[in-house]
Order: structure tokens, then sequence, then C-alpha cells
């Protein structure tokens, strides 16, 4: 196998603590995003895919601040249907008219996320090696981001009383300590691989010209949407496994500047209501002291 899987891991390792602190800035422009020149990702391989779902129990052994979503007296296996609040990775399986196949979903960590252009406050945001994460202090709940992702990839905590958007985040703090994603590290027939981008891509271009028979001549990611760190490759069409984005276009930039610069003008108002609240609890205050004294007079 070509990918360069260790190099990317001891980029991860010298990075060390910038990964959950540094951002991509958001951009005034309307030029779309390019795949960053240090870019990691995953390739997933539908023909090499059994359905075993190892992948999925990683993933939340890996992530064990998530709830427990196994049943009682089946510990050993976790089956969720669906991506939730509880779960960042799952394998469908997909039926058509000639052959089934399994396909593994999770955040695609797009090139140009709509995610992170939706967000208007940086919550969510690109971060070094084209990771798309998340950070809890500056997310208001607003959940645009789960409108706008054209995966329907970002979930919300409705059962917490202070609720998160839960996400692959490519195993971040797996990465930092020179571990690869949980996914990959599990599958026992590298189904799902990790590594730096570009080796991912030529990997699965080399698949492709080695076994044109069984492939289909497609590396979906590669253009959709912009594009995306998270590859795939399939034997059946792509529409089969739920993959309906083909256009090549990302979220549309001057969209999101536009965006950006309404929810920056609100700062003013939002600063100013705060201050006549400070205000207003303060006369409260001051009128509440004044009617003891009257009282007791």
């Amino acid at each position: 196998m070509s990918v360069s899987r260790r190099s990317a891991l001891k980029a991860f390792a010298a990075a060390g603590g910038t990964i959950a602190t540094s951002a991509v800035p958001l951009r005034a422009d309307n030029e779309p995003r390019s795949v960053p020149a240090d870019a990691v990702g995953m390739l997933y391989d539908a023909t090499r895919c059994i359905g075993c779902k190892a992948c999925v129990t990683a993933c939340h052994e890996a992530n064990q601040d998530l709830p427990d979503t196994r049943t009682p007296g089946m510990e050993l296996y976790d089956a969720p249907t669906e991506l939730n609040s509880r779960t960042r990775n799952i394998i469908k399986l997909h039926r058509s008219e000639y052959i089934d196949s399994y396909v593994k979903r999770q955040c695609m960590h797009c090139v140009d996320p709509a995610c992170v252009g939706a967000c208007m406050l940086g919550a969510l945001q690109k971060r070094d090696f084209g990771i798309v994460t998340w950070d809890a202090p500056y997310c208001i709940g607003c959940r645009y981001c789960q409108v706008v992702c054209p995966f329907n990839v970002p979930a919300f905590e409705w059962e917490s009383a202070n609720p998160r958007i839960v996400k692959c985040e490519l195993c971040v703090h797996r990465l930092r300590e020179g571990l690869e994603p949980a996914c990959c590290e599990v599958c026992p027939r590298e189904a799902v691989i990790f590594g730096q981008y570009e080796d991912l891509l030529a990997e699965a271009h080399s698949r492709i010209v080695d076994r044109p028979d069984v492939y289909v001549d497609r590396v979906y990611g590669e253009h959709e949407v912009g594009g995306t760190q998270v590859l795939y490759l399939s034997h059946v069409p792509f529409e089969d496994l739920g993959f309906t984005r083909d256009s090549t276009e990302a979220v549309p930039s001057l969209q999101q500047s536009i965006q950006h610069g309404i929810y920056q003008g609100f700062v003013a108002p939002a600063a100013l209501y705060a201050l006549l609240g400070v205000v207003m609890f303060k006369n409260k205050r001051t009128n509440r002291v004044a009617d003891s004294e009257a009282d007791d007079e």
C-alpha cells in the first residue's frame, strides 16, 4: 500500500496541541478553498467491507464521552442504523437491483465545509490538516450546521441539558498521540484506511487502474461539493450507496461572506442589549432596597 500513514501520524505528533486551537481563518472573499497542503483523510473501499461493524464499536470506545448505545446483554456489539448524537460512524447496507453493498458514513471533512460557512460564531472550524472540529464555548445551538450539511452529518444532543453538536472529528485526540483513527485501526479488511490526502487519492486511482472490471471509474469525494477529505471507492453506482450530491460546486463562498458579515453586525446590538440588561438589574435591585428601607420606616 502506498499510503503514507506513518508520515501523517508523525506530522500530527509534531503539531501537538495546536490541532485543538489553530483554525483556518474565515475568509471574506468569494474564492473557494483548496485541499490544504498538510491534509489527511480516509479512503473507504466498499469492495472490501464485510459489514462487521468493528469500526462502529471502536469509534464508540475511542469516544467515551458519548452515551452508551448498546443493548443490555449485548455490550460487545454496537449497531446503530443512523448517525445521531451518540454515534459518529455507522455502516449501512444498501440493496440494489444487481448487487448489495455496505457503505461507511461519517463526517466527510469537506474541503470547503458548508457547516463552517454557516456557523455564526466559529464553533465549527476547518483546522490543521483540514480536519473539521467543533468547539463548545462558541456554539449557541442554532443548528444551522445541520441544515446546510449536504451529507446530513451533524447531530444535536436534544436529550442533554448542555447539548453538543456531535460529528466525526477524525479521532484528533488519538492522532495527537501518534495513533490513527479507531475505525481505521480495527478494520480487518482495511476497507477504510487513514493517511495523507494526496496519497489516499493516488491509491484510489491506482486501484481503479489495476481493477477496472471491479470498480466504478470514479473516486467519490475527489470533486463532489468542492471535494472531501474522506474518499470512496465502489463496485456499484454511488447513487446506490445513497450519495446524491454530484455537483462539484461547494457551498457558495459569497453566501458565506455575506452571512458572516450579517452575524458580525449583530455584535454591537447584542452588546447593547447586554448593557441594558445590567442596568435594568441594578435598577431593580436599587428599587428593592429603597422599598425595604421605606417599609422599615
